[in-house]
């Protein structure tokens, strides 16, 4: 069987495009990777030919990203850092699940389930969360998403980056965060997190296959963060349900429900670890509270 040259050097074509994407400036490029602009400049010809599509453009003798540079980059990030964690035996993924590993113990752990699961590990937040995302057609100022929209926070896409526009007041953020943290994260972008890039970037690796879609995803993720930057890590166990609406000038609008629970079922996973996260911690939600309040 035959190799594709060019696949042999995914890694550093990668490399190559993401630190072009990231600075948009070749000699900063090159110094970063340590590389030459040749190299560099072959890399990216090789995967725009490999692709079939233009990944960069130059304006003004500026390098500039197309949309389809733009729509990959997160991709080809989350590839690079799923590589690393492999080789250094830090990584699974299987059967919907992700671990990723610091010296031996597990600190990300994810795992992928269809919507249906939301009734076999119940969470009535996020039940109910869908079915006002259902019932609301998916605009986001639909009065079908009032009820649930105080435990929500809400992402505009900007480039390849997530901006926060919105965290609301009994979301699981403000919980965890604190309201003053919160509040000061409206307007800041998603790798800037009080947990820090790391657990950004694994947190959101999720958001693209929404964001292409307008689609609805669930997830069961159990993990260390800090309630405070640069803070002690603290166990923390929830479902996640990533919910694709639309903003009132017709762009997407990426809302993200969370639900501190023990409910969750991970692969590899068990109930004891699970339940690491102090019961201080779960959050509460009557769905009897909406009606009262209506």
């Amino acid at each position: 069987m035959s190799t594709v040259p060019s696949r042999t050097i995914l890694f550093e074509m990668l490399r190559s495009y993401i630190a072009l994407a990231r600075t948009l400036n070749m000699s900063e490029a090159v110094g970063l990777l340590g590389s030459t602009r040749q190299t560099i400049r072959r890399h990216i010809d090789i995967l725009e030919e490999t692709r079939g599509e233009k990944l960069f453009e130059v304006r003004d003798r500026q390098y500039q990203l197309t949309k389809a540079g733009s729509r990959s980059l997160r991709e080809a990030e989350a590839i690079i850092a799923r590589g690393e964690s492999w080789l250094t035996g830090n990584a699974e993924d299987f059967d919907g699940r992700v671990l990723v590993n610091d010296e031996g113990d597990p600190i990300f752990c994810a795992q992928k389930h269809r919507l249906s699961r939301l009734w076999v590990d119940p969470s009535p937040l996020l039940q109910h969360g869908f079915q006002s995302w259902a019932d609301s057609s998916t605009l986001l100022e639909s009065p079908a998403l009032a009820s649930i929209r105080p435990y929500l926070v809400i992402y505009r896409r900007h480039g390849d980056a997530w901006l926060c526009v919105e965290i609301g007041e009994k979301s699981s953020y403000s919980s965890w965060f604190g309201w003053t943290w919160a509040k000061s994260s409206v307007g800041c972008f998603m790798v800037e997190t009080p947990a820090g890039t790391s657990y950004a970037r694994f947190i959101s690796q999720a958001y693209e296959e929404v964001y292409e879609g307008y689609s609805v995803r669930l997830d069961h993720i159990h993990t260390q963060m800090p309630r405070a930057k640069d803070g002690p890590l603290l166990p923390v166990s929830f479902q996640r349900l990533l919910l694709g609406c639309t903003f009132p000038d017709g762009e997407f609008a990426l809302t993200v429900l969370v639900d501190r629970t023990y409910n969750l079922s991970i692969s590899g996973i068990d109930e004891a670890q699970i339940r690491t996260m102090p019961e201080a911690l779960l959050m509460a939600f009557d769905p009897a509270d909406l009606e009262t309040q209506e």
